[in-house]
């Protein structure tokens, strides 16, 4: 969840720390710090934003070539300068920043207590820096064995990296269940917790592995270890992503420069994968695993947040389409109860990141009972994507805004392909309806164009309902995720409660919270369920409810029911998500501006959740 960044080379170190934990901020934070080497090592850190970081920091050294920086999430103490990253040994030797939780810190600070540690934070941090400084003081250990010999007996999930006053110019990082990447440059090191603050100065990276400890010096050197104390040979990955896609390139905001990328990003997806004469779909991961997959028992999907509603598309598709029977889980639920998985499952796992802790614990668990994993992630070399069996990226490009817009659309994307694949591979449509589908398929990106040419409208309709404080979304079918998902970007970016339901559920409940002062907001394009639509629209303006209406183009019943009625291009009814979210995250934008809300780094939340 929160963000390392750290450097070793001939560089000027605090500057391009900073910039580091800039790039970072996405990752969400509420605390920023920095430890730099000259003789001894300084330490900044501030509660607050990055900015205040600096402001704290103006007599940094101006010739340290070595530093780490670190922006916290809290969860063991709160958000504070004294529990801000980085921390200090008792003796003052090492200095240390720690992205996860150390879950038997309670029992190994009871020890080092007796041993003579003293601790000034709430933090399970410092626990493990004053462990490695007790294991390097009773041994007399290298840095590097030091971190090796401590982390074994660490129970939780880490990502370090550690400095050693009396080792200048060598830094020494470990991970386990939290992102670490490793870049290397002419002469030069960096470590991150993403590849954001490395890509501007190199392409070269190397993803460390779970139980891996890498020691990188200011001479050119790198070693990689795991705890067992196996040297590891490092393999370089190249990336593949500039620098001008972590900019905004002229938007105020991310989030809205990534509503407007989709059109790109979801072409990006499908290109290479879809043929139209004759119609084909192709996924490597799905090719690889033909047999396996199509003869599922079941698929069992796991997600969280904005991917568990990608998720539940995924689950429309796949019985609609494709006649497999799928389950959409919560990883969180599903690695923490006794599921009943085989062999013949496929369990499929959504990420943006690839790091969710929950997430890739579900799957160790799926693994562990012989199911075959899936991988639907974004981030190239992320942790999923090298533990799964087989997967598919959905090439969105770097998503720097908390709330998630392209990279949904990009999962429905993928999701949408590997249905229409399966079911054509299990003959559950005929080949004139897969033709068909999949030149609906290939249109939408220019439908979404269409779609946010009405950003104007959007906004005037976010002015008349932003000072509401609560709202209802409505779906039914394959539009009830996209209800979900509506509600949930409201809630993200603006506070407004929001709540998403089927659309036939209102009257079981939420029916009595309609009033003048509720705006209901529901998608009616479903040509399955249109007149209950209707009738549900009907009910609404019958208690006085304001309804904004999705509706298809051409619309002409629930366009004169509804107070304000958005339109989206017409297409077949399996792919409308991929319109019909599009208002709904121009819609949620629009209102956090006008409230005043911080829309790419919503309060309280992180864009991975690395830690349970």
């Amino acid at each position: 969840m929160c963000g390392i960044v750290a450097y070793v080379g001939p560089r000027q170190a605090y500057p391009l720390l900073i910039k580091g934990l800039k790039r970072l901020e996405y990752r969400g934070y509420d605390s920023a710090g920095i430890a730099v080497a000259s003789g001894d090592i300084k330490v900044f850190k501030k509660k607050g934003k990055v900015s205040e970081l600096e402001k704290s920091a103006l007599n940094h050294p101006k010739d340290s070539n070595i530093g780490i920086g670190h922006t916290r999430w809290a969860t063991h103490g709160a958000p504070d300068d004294i529990n801000a990253h980085p921390h200090k040994s008792g003796n003052g030797r090492l200095t240390l920043v720690h992205n996860g939780i150390i879950e038997n810190y309670a029992l190994l600070r009871t020890a080092l207590e007796k041993e003579g540690h003293e601790f000034i934070s709430e933090t399970d941090t410092e626990v493990l820096v004053h462990l490695i400084e007790e294991v390097q003081k009773r041994d007399n250990l290298p840095l590097e064995e030091a971190v090796r010999v401590a982390l074994t007996r660490v129970i939780g999930a880490y990502a370090i990296v550690v400095m050693d006053r009396d080792e200048p110019g060598k830094l020494v990082g470990a991970r386990k269940a939290s992102p670490l990447v490793i870049g290397i440059g002419e002469n030069e090191y960096f470590m991150a917790s993403d590849a954001t603050p490395i890509i501007e100065y190199t392409k070269r990276v190397v993803y460390l592995n779970d139980e891996e400890i890498v020691t990188v010096t200011r001479d050119g050197d790198i070693q990689i270890k795991t705890i067992g104390d196996e040297l590891q040979t490092p393999f370089i990955h190249e990336l593949d992503m500039e620098i001008e896609m972590l900019e905004k390139g002229g938007y105020d905001y991310f989030m809205l420069k990534e509503i407007h990328e989709q059109p790109s990003t979801i072409a990006d997806c499908m290109r290479g994968r879809i043929n139209l004469e004759p119609a084909s779909i192709r996924l490597g991961g799905v090719e690889e695993h033909t047999n396996r997959i199509t003869r599922a028992n079941r698929i069992i999907m796991a997600a969280c947040g904005t991917s568990w509603h990608a998720a539940l598309i995924g689950e429309y598709l796949f019985e609609d389409l494709a006649r497999i029977p799928v389950e959409v889980e919560y990883a969180s639920e599903l690695r923490y109860r006794n599921p009943i998985i085989t062999e013949e499952d496929v369990v499929i796992a959504l990420s943006q990141s690839g790091e969710t802790a929950d997430t890739l614990a579900a799957l160790e668990m799926a693994k562990s009972k012989g199911a075959m994993i899936y991988g639907i992630v974004n981030m190239v070399g992320s942790s999923i994507a090298r533990m799964t069996d087989a997967g598919s990226y959905i090439h969105a490009g770097p998503e720097i805004g908390v709330a998630s817009t392209k990279a949904f659309t990009g999962q429905v994307s993928l999701l949408s392909m590997m249905a229409l694949s399966l079911a054509q591979k299990r003959g559950t449509i005929s080949q004139s309806r897969f033709q068909q589908l999949v030149n609906e398929l290939a249109l939408i990106p220019e439908k979404v164009a269409k779609v946010l040419e009405y950003e104007e409208q959007i906004k005037y309709i976010a002015g008349e309902i932003k000072d509401s404080h609560n709202a209802l979304y409505l779906g039914r079918g394959y539009n009830f995720p996209v209800a979900l998902e509506g509600a949930l970007k409201l809630k993200e970016i603006s506070y407004i409660h929001a709540e998403g339901y089927p659309a036939a559920e209102m009257k079981h409940g939420p029916i009595a919270l309609i009033d003048e002062q509720m705006p209901v907001i529901v998608i009616a394009t479903n040509k399955s369920a249109y007149e209950k639509i209707a009738s549900n629209i009907q009910e609404v303006k019958a208690r006085k409810g304001m309804v904004i209406a999705v509706v298809t183009e051409g619309d002409t019943i629930i366009s004169k029911l509804a107070d304000y009625t958005i339109e989206i291009p017409d297409t077949e009814e399996p792919f409308t998500p991929l319109l019909s979210v599009i208002p709904l995250q121009m819609l949620s934008y629009h209102i956090a501006v006008m409230r005043g809300c911080d829309v790419d780094q919503p309060r309280n939340l992180a864009k991975s959740v690395t830690v349970e």
